[in-house]
């Protein structure tokens, strides 16, 4: 039951985590807040905001990994092709291995189920881009891109956000 109140939960925060707009100043205050968050809580994640056209954004935060960029990249291709959240993906998908199902013809060297990557709405226009951060726990991944996007649209966390995971 857990499982599926997360992913209610899940749709709903990508329902409200919409802009009025988004450009290059955007995506760097966005960006930069997520920096700066992971600076101070010494956070080893790279971030990276891209539109389906071109990258806006991206820092390499000390402890993060060259492996993730390329984790970035491949939970960016989830958001882009089902157009919503990568951990709601993994919840809806519940597959260990991290991969698609073959059926889906989705590359596990192109498309990873693992937390973090969400998509950039813009209301009126949908889904123009999408945001992905790497390094943490996928939960966590996801948690920081939720509560920066929060802040960002002036939008309450506590309502929003996944409860704590159980242990």
């Amino acid at each position: 039951m857990a499982a599926a109140e997360d992913i209610a939960r899940i749709a709903r925060q990508e329902a409200a985590l919409a802009f009025d707009a988004f450009d290059e100043t955007t995506a760097f205050a966005l960006g930069s807040r997520i920096r700066d968050r992971a600076l101070a809580e010494k956070l080893p994640i790279v971030i990276d905001i891209q539109l389906w056209d071109r990258p806006l954004f991206y820092a390499a935060l000390p402890g993060s990994t060259a492996s993730n960029p390329n984790w970035a990249r491949r939970k960016r291709n989830v958001v882009r092709i089902f157009q919503r959240s990568t951990y709601r993906m993994v919840l809806e998908k519940a597959r260990p291995d991290r991969t698609f199902p073959p059926g889906d013809g989705l590359d596990p060297a192109d498309y990873v189920l693992a937390g973090g990557g969400f998509p950039i709405t813009v209301k009126g226009a949908g889904v123009i881009g999408a945001i992905a951060v790497s390094g943490l726990p996928e939960r966590q991944d996801h948690a920081v891109v939720v509560a920066a996007l929060c802040a960002q649209l002036g939008l309450d966390h506590e309502a929003l956000a996944l409860p704590a995971a159980a242990s």
